[in-house]
């Protein structure tokens, strides 16, 4: 419901930025707010989302161009993804390791 409703608010805003009533710098701010939210993951999680995508450590990690060790260290809970790794994880999810190839 939310992401129709933003998706119906980010339409409106497109449209005005073309008719240039709104600027296209605003319109860059407003893209930006309308990105969905990361999920954070629990180790565990991405145990499973390993798991599930059928891939070992070092094979999940070459997808998402990190180390081994810091897999290792996100499923032992040590270090949790941030940044790039974290959004990632959040399209692996999504879409399967498939489109990170």
């Amino acid at each position: 419901m939310v992401s129709r409703i933003l998706k119906t608010i980010h339409d409106s805003a497109q449209d005005l930025c073309k008719a240039d009533v709104m600027d296209k710098q605003t319109m860059r701010e407003f893209d930006v707010l309308c990105l969905p939210p990361l999920k954070d993951y629990t180790p565990k999680q991405i145990q499973k989302l390993r798991e599930q995508s059928g891939a070992g450590q070092a094979v999940f990690a070459a997808y998402l161009n990190t180390a081994t060790s810091t897999v290792q260290k996100w499923e032992r809970g040590v270090k949790t993804p941030n940044g790039t790794s974290l959004k990632l994880l959040n399209l692996v999810e999504k879409k399967g390791l498939a489109v990170l190839a």
